[in-house]
């Protein structure tokens, strides 16, 4: 190498490195589809997704969800999304509309609202086939997007009732899309608009996160392969209008309705989460084990594929690193937040198993009976799961689990109900209701001086020790009139009491409330 040509600090070396080094090849042709993949990538998902949607919502998010759509629907209001009648307002609405239009085909049910999430995941799974050999060739697409369609972490999670899976399959399909626009010399206008389109939906999602996972891996490509693509200020700018285009009439319309979710959407829940998280409190190494666990069997692939980017003249074509960094920068960006739930990462799964297809082609691994081995245990694992594990694991933590446990104390029409200290959203699906009454722990008084205004008062204690939490904050004219426990045992089997929990999700006690001397009179009554 010239001393002309020697690149001089990190900032020279990185680009050489990446594209003189590890990603020289050209870039594969787009193969035609093969009838036989595609027919596979249909048949397979669908057994996974579409049969197995009816088992009792999870708590919270499955029954919160489930429950604005159907408000929103009822009330015939598609700006405002509404929990148990009041405003909503910590996400945008194409989530609530798609389940909305699902229960205007179909009718109100766990199973129609369901539709939705495993569209949503069969969706992105074929999209990584059918754009996905555009970028690394048909047969690295097909294996990619087999890999993904039996990925535990992806299904397992992208078919569950919340905007995680929806955002992955809009945040996917605009890196499959901004990837065709810039793959050449120059700019390409007509994928680019596409990918902002894209993209706004992806923020009418669930907002500005679709943006951060989009354009961070489009610059960081861009400078490590040194492209002589040149977006430009006029680029960014028509992306950014057509963005705003997509988003403007709803953000408008709530605006008008409600003046306060600007602020409270944009800067509380998603500058503060970040930057000051209010829950959901994990360490920074949170997602090592829910993406080596959630890429099975594409994990033990890891190995091979440090060893193939090592291989001194291996032609690695430049598509292989732009999903490297798309990948790894959802991960990685995911990991700098104090806030985590498992299921944020999901766009990252997408992406990943895009470069174990490409690993699969063009190593030993494409004969391998040990990885088809894991492919088939896989998909018999998976069948067991959402036919088996999954409805019964959701039985046994829904509120609902035990219905009529739950209707002796709820169905008394106009009965003022109290959920403490969190919502029970699918106790309000499942019963029809839209006015169940949450109050926190720290507004307990509050709750007091409330129950001494109703003669009978109905709460969901929600947390273990709420129920005696409150019994210690009534005053001598209060009583518990009557209360049940939720709680559950399995003797002789401890695993199963471990895995179950003790409690359903979101319910442990339901009591009733009544001031003393009516309730007095009531049993002489009764006598």
């Amino acid at each position: 190498m010239s001393e002309a040509h020697t690149p001089r600090g990190l900032v020279g070396w990185l680009p050489w490195l990446w594209s003189r080094v590890l990603f020289t090849a050209p870039l594969p042709r787009a193969d035609r589809l093969r009838t036989a993949s595609l027919l596979l990538l249909i048949v397979l998902p669908a057994i996974l997704l579409y049969p197995s949607r009816s088992y009792h919502l999870l708590e919270p998010d499955e029954g919160r969800y489930a429950q604005i759509a159907r408000e929103m629907l009822e009330r015939g209001d598609w700006v405002v999304p509404v929990l148990q009648s009041e405003p909503y307002l910590d996400k945008p609405p194409l989530f609530y509309w798609l389940i909305m239009l699902s229960y205007s085909l179909f009718g109100v049910s766990d199973s129609v609202a369901r539709i939705v999430p495993a569209m949503a995941v069969h969706f992105t799974i074929l999209m990584v086939y059918l754009l996905g050999r555009r970028s690394l060739g048909e047969r690295s697409a097909f294996w990619g997007a087999l890999l993904l369609a039996l990925m535990p972490g992806f299904i397992g999670m992208g078919r569950l009732l919340i905007l995680d899976g929806l955002l992955t399959s809009l945040v996917m399909l605009s890196l499959l899309l901004a990837f065709e626009a810039i793959r050449g010399e120059r700019l390409r206008k007509l994928w680019w608009c596409l990918t902002a389109i894209v993209c706004g939906f992806g923020v009418l999602t669930k907002g500005p996160i679709a943006l951060l996972l989009l354009v961070p891996p489009i610059v960081m490509y861009l400078f490590l392969m040194q492209s002589s693509v040149r977006i430009g200020w006029r680029g960014w700018l028509s992306f950014g209008v057509i963005v705003f285009a997509v988003n403007f009439p709803w953000y408008l319309a709530i605006y008008l309705r409600e003046p306060v979710f600007l602020r409270y959407f944009f800067w509380e829940h998603n500058v503060l989460r970040f930057l000051s998280p209010f829950d959901h409190l994990e360490p920074v190494w949170f997602y090592v084990p829910i993406v080596l666990g959630g890429l099975l069997p594409g994990t033990f692939l890891l190995w091979s594929l440090a060893k193939y980017l090592n291989r001194e003249g291996e032609q690695r074509p430049p598509s292989v690193g732009y999903w490297m960094l798309a990948g790894g920068w959802c991960v990685f960006f995911f990991s700098l937040s104090g806030s985590k739930l498992p299921t944020y990462v999901l766009p990252a799964f997408p992406c990943f198993a895009l470069v174990f297809g490409h690993l699969i082609v063009n190593t030993h691994w494409q004969r391998s009976t040990l990885l088809r081995a894991g492919l088939a245990t896989n998909a018999v694992l998976l069948i067991g799961f959402v036919y088996v594990a999954l409805p019964w694991y959701a039985k046994e933590r829904s509120p609902m689990g035990r219905p009529e446990l739950v209707r002796e104390y709820l169905d008394e029409p106009g009965s003022f109900v109290v959920c403490y200290p969190r919502h029970v959203d699918s106790v309000a699906f499942y019963l029809e209701r839209n006015d169940l009454n949450n109050v926190r722990s720290k507004e307990t008084a509050q709750l007091v001086q409330s129950l001494l205004t109703r003669p009978r008062t109905v709460i969901l204690f929600t947390h273990d020790h709420s129920l005696e939490a409150l019994k210690q904050a009534l005053p001598p004219a209060l009583q518990v009139s009557e209360s049940i426990s939720l709680r559950r045992s399995y003797p002789g089997f401890p695993l199963l009491e471990k895995l179950a929990g003790k409690t359903p999700w979101g319910l442990c006690d339901i009591g009733v409330i009544e001031i003393k001397e009516l309730a007095r009179v009531k049993g002489t009554a009764k006598r």
